[in-house]
């Protein structure tokens, strides 16, 4: 395909119906209008509207019409990757709601239940609303992270949605209505002057919900600052995006397709690294012809698109799933980067994987495919003191131990040093994991406490005012 400068936007050809398609979203209250729902049992779609009144719910006519496979529901992977299912939710909260709404109740009594539950679901893991938030003349910065030294996280206030949500989601607060459980922010020059304050930063991660739901003018008026002399020092943007998955016509067919190219190309040609870290949680999402051309005219662009997901039960706990995914990806010319654990909060309880299996898969996926899938990174616990990956199981001293390393860390002294837990078949995190060979502790607890205790995210080590 020729470069997107000065082209007319190519249409998808497949498909007719889908090109220039309306966008159309579906959310808790629209359930009685999905049509392929009305198959379903009664019984089914209340226990899908008992859990969507927790854990938000947002699907479009694309992920209905294209990616399910309704012969397979509800054991169809995308069915689970979007719509509610009764055990994301703990037994005893689900009774709850579900006689709430079985009796009547009014909308603001089941709010008010919702968010009892939903506080009970550890919104922000990771510390993310007291050690990761970053500060600019004594002022708080809302909407952005700064956890690792090279790498600013910012959430735009306009994009902080989906096209639709996934039911794993680990941002899901930021999507249930409570506005002091979001991350998000408005204002780009507080952003350029963070950064510009801030030489050691060179990636910028903008992220959200995704920020590809944004027209194309607002993300340049994030972007395109980042052109500027002052900014040279930022040599990476990152946008975090499933619109790939969710609405690949973003890229293709939408009114401002060709400007958001462009926008892309700009960035890569005045020296900028430009890399969508795109998720991907099954081969099934990939599987068809207008994601395929928006891959195609996205890399047309100079962009680099990496792919990541979490491993998670009911979707894609198969190393099969996983082969066959990064071989596809790598074949359209993406980048494996990571595999992650399933995170400590939301609908945990429902896709949680154990860290022996977790690590069991990974190596049968990486022992199918070839080098160039192998940049995949994990199994990796994105944690409070950093991302932690399971490097192995192995034997020391007779005694059965995870071999450990830190991929990023709060403290960069901490990156790459190896470190040992027991083998616990049971574990699905990090804090259910105890030093082996009789230690205390693991090497980082004293310092990251300490951290916790003063609420300063370790910022010291990184010179951050």
């Amino acid at each position: 395909m020729s470069k997107v400068s000065g082209l007319p936007r190519q249409p998808f050809a497949q498909d007719a119906a889908l090109v220039g398609s309306r966008f159309k979203v579906y959310t808790e209250r629209q359930f009685d209008q999905i049509s392929a729902l009305r198959s379903l049992p009664r019984e089914q779609r209340f226990a899908m509207r008992v859990v969507a009144n927790v854990l938000p719910f947002r699907v479009n006519q694309y992920v209905i019409d294209q990616l399910i496979d309704w012969e397979r529901v509800p054991d169809d992977p995308m069915f689970q990757l979007t719509f509610p299912q009764p055990g994301m939710l703990a037994p005893e909260h689900f009774d709850q709601m579900a006689d709430l709404l079985a009796g009547g109740a009014d909308r603001e009594t089941v709010r008010l239940l919702a968010r009892e539950i939903q506080a009970e679901l550890n919104p922000h893991p990771a510390g993310q609303q007291v050690l990761n938030v970053p500060r600019l003349n004594g002022l708080t910065l809302e909407g952005m992270q700064h956890k690792y030294r090279e790498t600013v996280l910012f959430f735009p206030s306009q994009g902080q949605t989906c096209h639709s949500y996934c039911t794993f989601c680990f941002r899901w607060a930021q999507f249930v209505g409570d506005k002091s459980l979001r991350f998000s922010a408005k204002e780009a020059d507080r952003l350029h002057a963070y950064l510009q304050a801030h030489t050691e930063v060179s990636d910028l991660l903008v992220t959200g919900g995704d920020p590809m739901v944004m027209k194309t003018q607002h993300l340049v008026d994030y972007l395109e600052p980042l052109l500027r002399p002052d900014l040279a020092h930022v040599h990476n943007v990152r946008i975090g995006t499933k619109s790939l998955t969710f609405w690949p016509q973003r890229y293709v067919t939408d009114a401002d397709a060709d400007d958001l190219l462009r926008l892309l190309e700009r960035l890569v040609k005045g020296g900028k690294h430009v890399a969508l870290m795109a998720h991907f949680n099954h081969w099934r999402e990939l599987d068809t012809e207008i994601c395929r051309t928006a891959i195609r005219r996205i890399r047309d662009t100079g962009a680099v698109i990496r792919t990541q997901a979490p491993l998670l039960a009911h979707i894609n706990d198969d190393a099969s799933i996983w082969a066959r995914m990064w071989r596809m990806q790598v074949c359209v010319g993406m980048v494996p980067y990571y595999m992650f654990v399933e995170r400590d909060t939301g609908a945990r309880r429902y896709f949680e994987v154990p860290l022996a299996r977790a690590w069991a898969i990974y190596r049968e996926a990486m022992q199918q495919v070839s080098g160039l899938a192998r940049t995949a990174r994990g199994p990796s616990m994105s944690a409070g003191p950093g991302k932690v990956e399971i490097q192995g199981v192995t034997e020391i001293g007779g005694e059965r131990v995870f071999v450990l390393r830190f991929l990023q860390g709060r403290n960069p002294d901490w990156v790459q040093r190896p470190f040992f837990a027991r083998y616990d078949e049971q574990a699905t995190w990090l804090d259910q994991l105890q030093p082996a060979n009789g230690e205390s502790h693991f090497f980082f607890e004293p310092e990251y406490k300490e951290a916790c205790r003063k609420g300063d995210g370790l910022r010291h080590t990184w010179q951050v005012s």
